[in-house]
């Protein structure tokens, strides 16, 4: 009784109702957190703590749950004595007797608002640029998406517009960051106004930005005329001269990029690629000026034809090179490593993954690249295991969104550990966070039945996509990989050093290990030491290396610190 006496005073609030939901007792932490007393709260219902904020559907599903399953849990919004509102964590278990009917209903809840601003504030963080203020990428491709959806449904043709700064690299060098960021914010606040509150402005990073134009008209040559007049417009908008602080004024022009989408636009990404493709061009026409994507260039976009038919023969022909990278700890003990792949055409230079991996995933070659590596990887792992250094080690395999839908998915990694006699407990798969957003249960169920086998899974690039506290809680990740595209700043831009801390902030939070990816300097390592951060991947640990190599320096380990690795012994790693 006593130990019973001592758990009921948790820090999580308690309370306990009868089967009519009457309250029978609640704990301290329950007074502490809602402000009712237990004198104020017995004899009374939940009820008292209802924010108005749930429907009634929302309360008929969870009775339902909980009389089919004896348990329900979830976020609500309640309200305390004070009348504040906050969103908790509850969970709510029925106790019956033998004869099966309940007789008492047990509600454990915490309060979660420090985790949901932490979360805010990182999703805040990860889509506005820091500087300007304007959106960034990911909140382009995001939209962009959505006007080439709109564009296609509407019938109507729009465009998107890239400038940059000219020069802006020599004004920057000659004048010193601090004026070169001043023009930055000086040219998005004047783009800004000339787009108005209806036009998309982002910011892609450096001195490049993004304009979208919608419902330009239905045929290409009224939208093609309209587009190129407001290109026009802004190209002279951005030329007038700047007034700087103190005094004085600075010319700078803007070169333009503009290509047109309709029903035919086929991504964001492509069409993106394409249009940088036009800024080019105008730059090379001498500046100041516009070009549209033509068909010059497509004649350029040809070549991913070739590379798409390269990379069928690059299976079959066993083109395909396996790399690893290793992870350590603070004090740079190693603990695993990533697999990263390579491709060595024949007579040819390495080719990186961010080369060709973004066709294989289109085509659905993903697929059984895929399944060759992860075959290779349970391969290393039985050859690992008769290593006393080796056979320690975690070895990570990232899984892309295609290969995980398919419906044999968990089948094909329990035939491929069998078939190798790897330790499950050893592999570590990634997924990205894109995965996460439909088909919830599907995704859980595969996760599920793979940690049945043993299976851990890791949570990749977080902060470039859409994962929320929501999907953290309801995936059963045990790790998340803070994408390197925050750690390459961290000494020099507050922003990602803000969304860093958030991340490590919600890790510790939900009890997941945080990797960070890409960590080149000392002082990265220092500030996310600081942070709490507990392990580590990049090239201030070791380049991407063959497994001979790393296999050779592994045991070196046992001297105190994984050695750095020099670049020759992997030239090709990306």
């Amino acid at each position: 009784m006593r130990t019973l006496a001592l758990a009921f005073e948790s820090q999580a609030a308690i309370m306990v109702t009868d089967a009519q939901q009457v309250i029978l007792r609640v704990n301290a932490a329950f007074s502490r957190l809602t402000g009712y007393s237990a004198d104020e709260a017995i004899g009374r219902t939940p009820r008292l703590l209802n924010s108005g904020r749930q429907s009634s559907s929302f309360y008929r599903d969870l009775w339902a749950s909980l009389g089919a399953d004896g348990r329900w849990e979830g976020e609500v919004w309640n309200r305390r004595r004070s009348g504040e509102i906050f969103p908790e964590w509850l969970t709510i278990s029925a106790v019956g007797h033998a004869t099966g009917a309940v007789t008492h209903y047990v509600a454990t809840f915490a309060d979660i608002s420090q985790l949901k601003q932490a979360q805010e504030e990182a999703v805040r963080l990860a889509s506005c640029d820091a500087l300007t203020g304007l959106p960034n990428r990911r909140l382009l491709l995001e939209r962009l998406a959505g006007a080439m959806a709109d564009a296609s449904r509407h019938g109507q043709y729009g465009a998107a517009l890239m400038f940059d700064l000219d020069r802006f690299q020599t004004i920057n060098d000659a004048c010193g960051n601090e004026m070169g960021d001043r023009l930055l914010k000086a040219a998005a606040e004047r783009a800004a106004r000339w787009a108005g509150a209806g036009r998309m402005l982002a910011r892609l990073g450096g001195d490049k930005f993004v304009l979208l134009l919608e419902d330009l008209g239905a045929t290409s040559e009224e939208a093609g005329r309209r587009a190129e007049e407001a290109a026009e417009s802004l190209r002279q908008h951005l030329a007038a001269a700047y007034g700087m602080e103190g005094g004085g004024s600075l010319l700078c022009t803007a070169s333009i990029g503009l290509i047109l989408f309709h029903q035919q636009s086929k991504g964001s990404e492509p069409l993106l690629k394409q249009l940088d493709m036009a800024l080019i061009r105008a730059k090379e026409a001498g500046r100041n000026s516009i070009r549209f994507f033509d068909e010059a260039m497509r004649r350029e976009m040809d070549q991913r034809a070739q590379l798409e038919s390269g990379l069928r023969r690059a299976l079959a022909d066993n083109e395909l090179r396996l790399f690893v990278q290793p992870q350590v700890d603070p004090a740079r003990r190693l603990i695993g490593a990533e697999c990263l792949l390579r491709w060595q055409p024949p007579g040819g230079a390495m080719i990186l993954p961010g080369e060709f991996i973004p066709l294989a995933e289109e085509t659905g070659l993903i697929v059984p690249i895929g399944e060759w590596v992860l075959d290779q990887a349970c391969a290393c792992l039985s050859r690992w295991a008769t290593s006393p250094v080796m056979g320690r080690l975690d070895l990570s395999v990232n899984v892309s969104v295609r290969q995980f839908r398919q419906p044999d998915f968990v089948q094909k990694v329990e035939a491929a550990l069998a078939r190798h006699g790897a330790d499950p407990h050893r592999l570590k798969l990634e997924l990205t966070e894109s995965l996460l957003l439909d088909n919830v249960e599907e995704v859980v169920g595969k996760m599920q039945d793979l940690i049945k086998l043993g299976v851990r899974f890791s949570l990749d690039d977080f902060g470039t996509g859409y994962a929320s506290l929501a999907y953290l809680k309801r995936y059963p990740f045990e790790q998340l990989k803070v994408d390197r595209s925050f750690i390459s700043d961290l000494g020099s831009d507050r922003g990602d050093a803000a969304i860093v801390g958030a991340i490590l902030a919600m890790g510790h939070a939900l009890r997941l290990n945080v990797v960070a990816e890409g960590v080149e300097e000392g002082g990265q390592l220092s500030f996310l030491v600081e942070h709490g951060c507990r392990y580590f991947q990049g090239y201030l640990f070791g380049r991407p290396m063959s497994f001979s190599a790393f296999e050779e320096l592994a045991p070196l380990e046992h001297s105190g610190r994984f050695p750095a690795v020099s670049p020759s012994v992997s030239s090709s790693a990306g």
